[in-house]
């Protein structure tokens, strides 16, 4: 499982002119299944996610993670995440996980993140989805579990 971390002053995806989720400052985390992902990838990335220190302390070091500054995370789904891009001019998603099983993990993940987290956003499966963000630093991060 894939997650690419933007740390954000602020995030928003709208779905056919309508806002479906909104954060401040926080992460937007565009999350990509591979087809070997289950259940426990999706855990360890949520918990790698929520406490990855990538915001700044009082010295600014990045010593601070998403809980630690109680910011909003904003999960949206992503399919070309996976891609396979090596070779030639055009991406192969044979590494994607199917439809069913990339939107049961990204709902799993986004479950568990709503339980383990107070502020939490996101995007929908499959949806044509505008994403906006103020990306802070930039602050980009490539996870994967």
């Amino acid at each position: 499982m894939i997650g690419l971390l933007q740390r954000v002053s602020s995030a928003s995806v709208t779905v056919d002119g309508q806002t479906t989720g909104q954060i401040g400052r926080g992460l937007l985390v565009l999350v990509g299944v591979e087809r070997e992902d289950g259940e426990p990838q999706a855990e360890r990335l949520l918990q790698r996610i929520l406490s990855y220190r990538v915001f700044p302390d009082a010295e600014g070091k990045m010593n601070l993670s998403l809980r630690d500054i109680q910011g909003g995370l904003l999960l949206v789904p992503q399919f070309t995440l996976p891609a396979d891009t090596r070779k030639g001019t055009r991406p192969s998603f044979t590494p994607a996980a199917p439809p069913a099983q990339g939107e049961a993990l990204f709902n799993h993940l986004l479950e568990r993140a709503q339980n383990d987290h107070d502020i939490v956003a996101s995007g929908v499966f499959g949806a044509d989805m505008q994403v906006a963000l103020v990306n802070d630093g930039p602050v980009t991060f490539w996870l994967e579990s």
